[in-house]
């Protein structure tokens, strides 16, 4: 017999919240009970899952006062930070899509291509990472392994699912030649080299996050890492040029091998017809697609990679929902 369990959704009605839903259902997650919470705002909002309608309950302390296993979060940062702890301090184990704890030392952060040992280090709370994280490292953890990655160069180019729905509707009004509410420049045509806020030593915090976070999950310090990261009128799904420097001498026909036949990543590779990853088409998959594989010959043993991946299921809620699954696997 299957055991079911108690799951929370935190930000039920948001883009991410919506895709926890479908991902949880598509995925047949053993669900005995379901609960919904949003904001004051959203309570009150009438969700379908599963075949039945669930009313959206404002998020409070007593939400958690009931019996559940398990709550997914995607609420934002200054959510997360209120209410997880209160969640886990009443036995619920939390996966939190925010960036509140995923540079806390005591939170696992997880993607379980790659560092799935680590979630049994929780204490109620897991991180999930950076959607631009979480496709870089996952066709990375391979290569890293079997080569030694000393050095990574990302450069990114974000869709504009990955603001939200404003970040969309600011897409849809500025191709209609209205001006942007969101972006600080209109985004339709157009490129912006600046996703979140720019700090201190002139990179943005976006970029940072690439930085920390994949040494964080690849459990190494002492790797090399610099970003750039942008804005493109894209709807969904997030590209990235990704150079990587390794130790250790390859070849490139087994390193396209490997890559094959790594959990998750679907290799697109053959350029002479045309055949690469496309935003286009990674939209509404879950899988990371890795292409335009090639020898950097500036350097001794480097290697250009374009990763793209569904920035709302793999970026977000799908890796999410892998990390419910890990938890009750027992593995």
């Amino acid at each position: 017999m299957i055991n079911k369990y108690d799951v929370a959704v935190v930000g039920a009605t948001g883009v991410v919240g919506r895709m926890f839903l479908k991902v949880l259902e598509e995925r047949n997650f053993p669900i005995k009970n379901f609960y919904a919470f949003a904001s004051a705002k959203s309570a009150g909002t009438k969700i379908t899952f599963s075949g039945k309608e669930y009313v959206v309950e404002e998020l409070s302390e007593k939400s958690f006062d009931r019996h559940i296993d398990i709550a997914l979060f995607s609420a934002g940062g200054e959510t997360s930070k209120k209410y997880s702890p209160v969640a886990a301090s009443k036995g619920v184990v939390v996966v939190d899509n925010s960036s509140a704890f995923r540079m806390d030392p005591d939170v696992p952060l997880i993607v379980p291509e790659v560092n799935p040992h680590a979630v049994k280090n929780h204490s109620g709370i897991i991180s999930n990472p950076n959607c631009s994280t979480i496709q870089a490292v996952v066709a990375l953890k391979p290569l890293h392994d079997k080569y030694k990655i000393k050095r990574i160069v990302y450069s990114t180019y974000q869709s504009v699912s990955g603001t939200g729905v404003k970040g969309v509707v600011d897409l849809e009004e500025g191709i209609k030649g209205n001006a942007p509410k969101i972006y600080p420049h209109p985004i339709a045509y157009n490129c912006l080299p600046h996703i979140d806020v720019f700090l201190d030593n002139g990179y943005t915090k976006e970029e940072m996050k690439m930085v920390d976070e994949t040494k964080k999950i690849f459990d190494d310090q002492s790797l090399k890492i610099t970003a750039t990261t942008v804005r493109v009128p894209v709807y969904y799904a997030h590209s990235e040029s990704i150079n990587a420097e390794f130790e250790n001498d390859f070849d490139i026909d087994e390193l396209k091998g490997l890559l094959a036949g790594s959990p998750g990543i679907i290799v697109q590779d053959d350029p002479a017809n045309c055949i690469y990853p496309l935003a286009i088409n990674a939209a509404g998959r879950d899988e990371v697609f890795v292409g335009r594989i090639r020898r950097d010959y500036s350097v001794d043993y480097g290697v250009n990679l374009w990763v793209v991946a569904d920035n709302i299921r793999k970026g977000a809620a799908t890796n999410a929902v892998q990390i419910a699954e890990l938890l009750i696997s027992g593995k």
